[in-house]
């Protein structure tokens, strides 16, 4: 499968679950202590750098950017799906949701102080991960944190319905931190830290975090 196949199947399943996925994660951040400590983290780092822009990529329904503005930093999303880009402007009204995608992303080199990529990393295919943390390194400013969450885990698996039952068609890859933090290395990353955890987003997320070198 082709770039353009992936990313055309990435984008159609989640406009069609848009609605469903937002009602349905919308309140996870309430039953999953442990990220919200890790959000709040993130914060104090990008406050640590002198404040700045802040890009939620894959931000899905806007979520996790309403989060970031409420902990005070001046946070944007952008996502892949004109879908998810209308509720999240819905959900969160005069906050800035840009349409466009992780593998060519469309932003001004060291134009952002903080990167989240919460959960978006799951449907990108490996070969294509080298290029998308290459396109994150080179927004970030130096030293500008980067946080990243997935599932972890050692397979790749076809979804095909999804979040209120409507029909998908994305593969889920779920990946080791040894792996994640070797692409990030290899990317011009310094990797601060790294958990496992079970939560309401994942049944075994890992996290990380890591800083954009010189």
């Amino acid at each position: 499968m082709n770039a353009d196949d992936w990313l055309a199947d990435t984008r159609t399943s989640y406009d069609t679950v848009a609605a469903s996925y937002a009602e349905l994660t919308r309140h996870l951040l309430d039953e999953t202590p442990e990220e919200r400590a890790v959000l709040a983290l993130f914060a104090d780092l990008v406050r640590a750098q002198g404040g700045g822009l802040v890009a939620d990529v894959g931000c899905g329904a806007g979520r996790i950017t309403g989060h970031l503005r409420n902990l005070g930093l001046d946070a944007f999303g952008i996502d892949l799906s004109p879908g998810m880009v209308d509720v999240a402007r819905r959900e969160h009204p005069g906050v800035r949701f840009d349409l466009g995608s992780m593998t060519d992303l469309a932003l001004a080199d060291a134009s952002v102080t903080g990167l989240v990529a919460w959960y978006s990393l799951i449907h990108i295919p490996d070969d294509e991960i080298g290029s998308v943390l290459a396109h994150f390194r080179r927004v970030l400013r130096p030293g500008g944190p980067l946080l990243l969450s997935f599932h972890v885990g050692d397979e790749s698996r076809l979804k095909t319905e999804g979040y209120g039952g409507h029909p998908m068609k994305v593969y889920v890859h779920r990946r080791q931190h040894d792996q994640t933090i070797a692409w990030l290395n290899e990317a011009g990353f310094a990797v601060e830290t790294h958990k496992t955890l079970t939560s309401a987003e994942s049944k075994l997320g890992g996290i990380i975090l890591a800083r954009r070198q010189p």
